[in-house]
C-alpha cells in the first residue's frame, strides 16, 4: 500500500471516528443527564419511573421512564449501539493504518524502549485485550458482591499499564493505546453487557409483562462506567497533539493526573443536581489539577543538553543551523521528501527554503530541542550537539541571510 493509500484512510477513519464518537458521546451523556432529572410522575401508575419536559428546536418533547408493567412492547423501540460499535470500529482502522501497518506514527521509540515494530504492535494490541479481559473478569466475578474490591483492583492494574505503556511505547502511541483500551473497555460493555441486558430486558416484557430489575440494573452499572470515563478518553485522543505532555519524562504520571481530572470532572458534573457545591469543588479541582499538570512539566524538562551545548560555538550561523535540519529534518519536511512514510510534508511543514524554517523556528525548537518529539523515534538519528546547535541559533533570533 502506498502512503497515499494510508493518508486517505487515515481521513477517512477519522472523520467517521470523530461523527461516531459525537454520537455516542451525545447519547450518553443525554440518557445519564435524564436518569438524573426525572421528576416524579404526575399521575400513578404501576412502573413509571418518572418524567422529564423537554424544549428543542421549536418543538416540546414529553419523555417518561417505565418499566412497562403489563402493557405490550411498543411496535418501535429504538436501540443505541450502532453509535459505540462504529466509534470502535473505525478507531481501530484508525490504529492499523496510522501505527500498525501505514507507518505514518512511530509505535517504537529506541530512546524508551529497543523493541522491534512487531514487538511494539504485539505490545500495544495485547494491552488492549488484556485491559478489556481484566476489567470483564473483574466485574463479573468481584463487581456485583464488593464494588469497593472491584475498583480498587481495576485502578491498580489502570496505574501499572500505564506505567508499563509509557515505559515500552514512544510517547504519543503509549498515550493512544491507553485510550484505545478505555475506549474498547467502554465498547466492550455496550456489546457484552448493556445490549445483551437489553435484549434480555425485552424479552422479559414480553413473556411476563414485568422488567427483571436485576437485568436492568447490570446494565445500569456498567452505563455508569462507560459515563466516567468518557471525558478521560476524549483527552486522550486529543493528547496527539500536544508533545510536551506525551513526551515527558514523568509522561504516566501526567496521563494518570488527566485520566483521574477527567473522572473526577465528570463526577461533579453528575452530582450536581444534588449537591449545591459542586460549582466551587469543579473550579477548586480544574484549577488544582492545572497547577499540579503545570508544576509537573516544569520540573521534569530534562537537563541533558547542557554539556551537549558547551561544544556548539557561541554564535551559530544560519548555515549550520540549515546543515543540521537538511541531514534531519528535511527528509519528511519537504516538498519532495525522500522519505515518503509520512506521505506529504507532516502538517504542511516544509523547510525547502531559508524563509521556511525562519517561520518555524519557534516549533522547531518546540520540538526538536525542548521535547525532542522530532525527528519521530529519532528515526534520522540527530545528536545532541545538533539540537544544542538549532537551539542556540533559536535563542539568537533564529536570523537567515
Amino acid at each position: 500500500m502506498t502512503p497515499t493509500f494510508y493518508e486517505l484512510l487515515d481521513y477517512a477513519a477519522r472523520w467517521v471516528h470523530v461523527i461516531a464518537g459525537i454520537m455516542w458521546v451525545g447519547n450518553s451523556m443525554l440518557f445519564n443527564w435524564l436518569d438524573r432529572t426525572l421528576a416524579p410522575p404526575s399521575r400513578p401508575e404501576d412502573g413509571l419511573q418518572g418524567e422529564s419536559w423537554l424544549l428543542h428546536s421549536g418543538g416540546f418533547y414529553f419523555v417518561e421512564k417505565t418499566q412497562l408493567v403489563g402493557q405490550p412492547l411498543p411496535r418501535t423501540l429504538h436501540w443505541f449501539k450502532w453509535q459505540a460499535y462504529t466509534t470502535w470500529i473505525s478507531g481501530a482502522v484508525l490504529l492499523v493504518a496510522v501505527y500498525y501497518a501505514g507507518g505514518r506514527a512511530a509505535l517504537a521509540d529506541p530512546t524508551v524502549a529497543a523493541l522491534s515494530h512487531g514487538a511494539a504492535v504485539a505490545i500495544g494490541i495485547s494491552a488492549i485485550v488484556l485491559g478489556v479481559g481484566l476489567y470483564e473478569a473483574v466485574q463479573r466475578a468481584v463487581g456485583p458482591r464488593a464494588p469497593a474490591a472491584a475498583t480498587t483492583i481495576l485502578v491498580v492494574a489502570f496505574v501499572v499499564m500505564v506505567y508499563a505503556l509509557t515505559h515500552l511505547l514512544s510517547g504519543r502511541a503509549a498515550f493512544l493505546h491507553v485510550g484505545a483500551m478505555l475506549a474498547s473497555i467502554m465498547a466492550g460493555n455496550v456489546a457484552m453487557t448493556i445490549i445483551p441486558s437489553q435484549r434480555d430486558l425485552v424479552k422479559s416484557v414480553a413473556g411476563e409483562g414485568r422488567a427483571d430489575p436485576a437485568i436492568a440494573a447490570r446494565a445500569k452499572r456498567v452505563s455508569i462506567n462507560n459515563n466516567y470515563i468518557t471525558f478521560p478518553v476524549i483527552a486522550l485522543m486529543v493528547s496527539a497533539h500536544f508533545p510536551s505532555v506525551y513526551s515527558h519524562r514523568w509522561s504516566w504520571l501526567l496521563l494518570l493526573v488527566i485520566v483521574a481530572t477527567g473522572a473526577a470532572v465528570r463526577h461533579l458534573m453528575n452530582v450536581r443536581f444534588t449537591t449545591p457545591w459542586w460549582r466551587s469543588a469543579l473550579v477548586g479541582t480544574v484549577a488544582a489539577s492545572a497547577v499540579v499538570l503545570y508544576a509537573l512539566m516544569a520540573m521534569g524538562v530534562p537537563a541533558a543538553t547542557s554539556a551537549a551545548a558547551a561544544n556548539v560555538p557561541s554564535v551559530v550561523t544560519f548555515a549550520e543551523a540549515r546543515h543540521v535540519i537538511d541531514r534531519r529534518c528535511a527528509a519528511c519536511h519537504s516538498l519532495q521528501p525522500a522519505d515518503s512514510s509520512f506521505g506529504a510534508a507532516p502538517s504542511g511543514v516544509a523547510f525547502d527554503l531559508p524563509a521556511q524554517i525562519q517561520l518555524h523556528a519557534p516549533r522547531i525548537r518546540e520540538r526538536a530541542v525542548v521535547t525532542r518529539t522530532m525527528p519521530p523515534a529519532n528515526k534520522t538519528h540527530i545528536t545532541e550537539q545538533e539540537r544544542a546547535i538549532l537551539g542556540r541559533w533559536i535563542a539568537q533570533g533564529a536570523m537567515v541571510p
